[in-house]
C-alpha cells in the first residue's frame, strides 16, 4: 500500500511540472504574438510616415521648373513693356520731327498767300499767277494729306488753346470774347497745335 501511494505521488509530481510548462509556453506564445503585432503596426506606421514625408517634400526638379517659369513670365512681361514703351517713344519722336518740319513749311504757305493776295484781279489769269496758285494748292493739299489742318478762328469764341490774342477791339457787330479778325492762320497736326492763330478779339 505504501508503495502504491509513493508511486501515485511520483506520478502527480511528474504531471504537475508538465502543466506549468504548457502554461508558460502558451503565455510566451501570446506575448510573442503581441510583440510581433506591435512591431508590425510600428513598421506600418513608420512606413506610412516615411512615404508621407517623401510625398510632402517637393522634388528639386519641380522647384527648378517653377523658378524658370517665373523668370520666363517676368522676362516676357518686361519685354512687352519695353516694346510698348519703345513704340510710344518712336511715335512721339516721329510726331515731334513732323511738327518741326511742318512749322518750317508754314511760313512758305503764308508767303504764297500774301503773294496771291497782292495780285490784281486783271492779272490773276496770267500764267505766273496761275502757276503760283497751282503750287499753293498743291502745297496745302500735301499738308492736308499728312494731317495738317487750318484752325477755324474767325467768328469763333476765343480759346487760348488754339488762339493767341494780340489785339483787342470794341465792336458791337461781334459778341463778347469773339474773334474779330485772324492776323495769322494757325494750324494743327493730328489734333495737336503746331502754331496758334494770331487773332484780334472783340469786346
Amino acid at each position: 500500500m505504501a508503495e502504491e501511494n509513493k508511486m501515485d505521488n511520483e506520478e502527480l509530481q511528474k504531471e504537475e511540472p508538465v502543466t506549468d510548462t504548457e502554461e508558460i509556453t502558451e503565455d510566451t506564445e501570446e506575448v510573442t504574438e503581441t510583440a510581433e503585432t506591435e512591431e508590425t503596426g510600428n513598421e506600418a506606421e513608420e512606413s506610412k510616415g516615411f512615404f508621407k514625408k517623401k510625398k510632402d517634400k517637393k522634388d528639386q526638379k519641380d522647384i527648378l521648373i517653377e523658378e524658370l517659369n517665373d523668370k520666363y513670365r517676368r522676362t516676357m512681361a518686361e519685354f512687352d513693356n519695353f516694346r510698348k514703351r519703345t513704340e510710344k517713344e518712336k511715335a512721339a519722336m516721329y510726331e515731334i520731327g513732323a511738327k518741326d518740319v511742318i512749322e518750317k513749311i508754314l511760313p512758305v504757305v503764308d508767303n504764297f498767300e500774301r503773294g496771291l493776295a497782292t495780285i490784281p484781279e486783271d492779272d490773276k489769269a496770267t500764267p505766273v499767277a496761275e502757276g503760283m496758285d497751282k503750287i499753293y494748292r498743291q502745297l496745302t493739299k500735301v499738308l492736308e494729306d499728312v494731317g495738317v489742318k487750318e484752325i477755324d478762328a474767325c467768328g469763333k469764341e476765343f480759346n487760348p488753346d488754339y488762339h493767341n490774342a494780340v489785339m483787342h477791339v470794341e465792336d458791337e457787330a461781334f459778341g463778347e470774347n469773339e474773334v474779330a479778325e485772324v492776323l495769322q492762320k494757325g494750324y494743327t497736326y493730328r489734333d495737336s497745335v503746331v502754331r496758334h492763330s494770331m487773332v484780334k478779339v472783340a469786346n
